[in-house]
């Protein structure tokens, strides 16, 4: 239901404008990267809690996620490149990617 709520504030929040971008590019791989990073440490400073196996990789998947959505509102204003769903495609498999490496490695 939560992500329902987010889902349809993001759509229907009046964003500024949605770029008009490709999937594949440099910033995508950035984008990738950087959320699977921002994800494994997450992960890493949840476990530092004393926090479960499911509740570190959960957390440290949202930490990684929040800086994505934060960076795609700061690019939605009238100033920006744009909100870009395939950007934040890209973050999102990075963040599953990296509490994923994070899981395996220990």
């Amino acid at each position: 239901m939560r992500a329902l709520i987010l889902c349809w504030c993001l759509c229907c929040s009046g964003c500024a404008h949605v770029a008009q971008d490709s999937w594949t590019g440099r910033d995508k791989a950035e984008h990738y990267f950087s959320s699977a990073l921002l994800a494994a440490a997450g992960s890493e400073i949840s476990q530092h809690q004393h926090q479960t196996r499911d509740q570190n990789l959960r957390f440290g998947f949202l930490f990684s996620l929040s800086f994505g959505v934060g960076k795609e509102l700061y690019d939605s204003r009238s100033a920006g490149s744009g909100w870009s769903w395939k950007d934040l495609s890209w973050d999102v498999a990075g963040a599953a990617s990296g509490v994923a490496l994070w899981n395996l490695s220990h």
